[in-house]
C-alpha cells in the first residue's frame, strides 16, 4: 500500500473507530450453519500469542495514544475471550512479522497476510473470516435494478488495479477513466466527472461514510478471489494444528453469536458486503 493511501486510511479509521449504526445491512457470513463443529479441548490452548503489524488501518494499526487498534485487534481479543485463553498481541514491522511467526515468536498472525503465494506454502491458515469484494458507487438516487453490463458513460477506477482490469474487460459499453487512488476516483463521481466508481469496496465504504448525502453503493458486491484475493484469515506456524483448530472453533461461535457482526459494524458502519 502506498504511503499516501495509508495516511488517508489511518485518518479515516480514527473517525470510524467508535462509530456504530443500527440500520440493516448485508453482513459477512463465512460459516456454513450445517458444517460439523471442530472438536477442541480449551485446556490445550491456555494462551494465545498473536502477532500483527502497526500500519494496516482500519484492520490493525497504532492509534494516536500508541495503542494497537482495529478490526483484527478486536477480533483477536474476541477469539481469546471465547477460548478463555490468556491473550497477548505484539506488533512487528511488516517486513519482519512472517519471520517472527516462522521462528515461533508467536502462535498466530492476524494482519491481512495473503493466503496464496509463498505464505500459503510456509504457514497454515484458519477459516476465512472476511473477504474484500469490489463494488460500484454512484450518485444518489441509485437505480434499484442497476445492471453494470448495460451501463454507458464513464466509470472511474484506480489505475493499475485488478478492478480496473476487470472493468476494462467486461464493461464494453462504458468508458473507463483512470485515477491515482480509489479516493480520487470516488471524488470524481461526487464532482460529476464520472458516472460511477468501480473498485475496492472497503475503501469505498470509508469514503461513503464521509459522503452519505452524495452517493451510495450500486448493485451487488463482486467476490472474485482469483482477482481480489481469497480473503482474510489467521496464519499459524505449519503443523500447529491445536491452535488452528481452536481459532476455527472460536470463529465459528463468534459468527453464530453475532459477535463478528458487532466488530465488523464498529469498524465498517457502511457495510461493503
Amino acid at each position: 500500500m502506498v504511503p499516501a493511501l495509508r495516511a488517508i486510511l489511518f485518518a479515516v479509521c480514527i473517525l470510524l473507530g467508535g462509530a456504530s449504526f443500527g440500520f440493516a445491512q448485508n453482513l459477512p457470513v463465512h460459516v456454513d450453519p450445517d458444517a460439523r463443529d471442530d472438536m477442541i479441548d480449551p485446556i490445550a490452548v491456555p494462551a494465545l500469542r498473536f502477532l500483527t503489524t502497526p500500519d494496516f488501518p482500519p484492520f490493525n494499526y497504532t492509534d494516536a495514544a500508541g495503542r494497537l487498534a482495529g478490526f483484527n485487534i478486536d477480533l483477536a481479543d474476541a477469539i481469546c475471550a471465547r477460548l478463555e485463553a490468556r491473550c497477548t498481541i505484539q506488533a512487528w514491522p511488516w517486513n519482519r512479522v512472517q519471520e517472527a511467526l516462522a521462528d515461533n515468536q508467536g502462535d498466530a498472525l492476524i494482519a491481512g497476510l495473503d493466503i496464496g503465494g509463498s505464505a500459503g506454502e510456509r504457514f497454515d491458515f484458519s477459516r476465512i473470516y472476511l473477504q474484500l469484494p469490489a463494488r460500484f458507487v454512484m450518485k444518489k438516487p441509485v437505480v434499484r435494478d442497476f445492471d453494470p453490463l448495460t451501463m454507458t458513460g464513464t466509470v472511474a477506477a484506480r489505475e493499475g488495479s485488478a478492478h480496473a482490469e476487470l472493468a476494462e474487460r467486461t464493461l464494453g459499453r462504458a468508458e473507463i477513466v483512470f485515477y491515482d487512488s480509489e479516493f480520487e476516483a470516488l471524488d470524481a463521481v461526487a464532482a460529476g466527472e464520472a458516472d460511477a466508481f468501480f473498485g475496492d469496496a472497503a475503501r469505498a465504504s470509508f469514503w461513503l461514510n464521509e459522503n452519505p448525502e452524495c452517493c451510495a453503493f450500486a448493485g451487488e458486491a463482486y467476490f472474485r478471489p482469483d482477482l481480489f484475493g481469497a480473503g482474510l484469515a489467521v496464519a499459524v506456524p505449519a503443523g500447529l494444528d491445536n491452535v488452528r483448530v481452536a481459532i476455527n472453533w472460536a470463529l465459528t461461535r463468534l459468527q453464530r453469536e453475532g459477535r463478528i457482526d458487532e466488530i465488523y459494524l464498529r469498524w465498517f458502519p457502511v457495510s461493503f458486503y
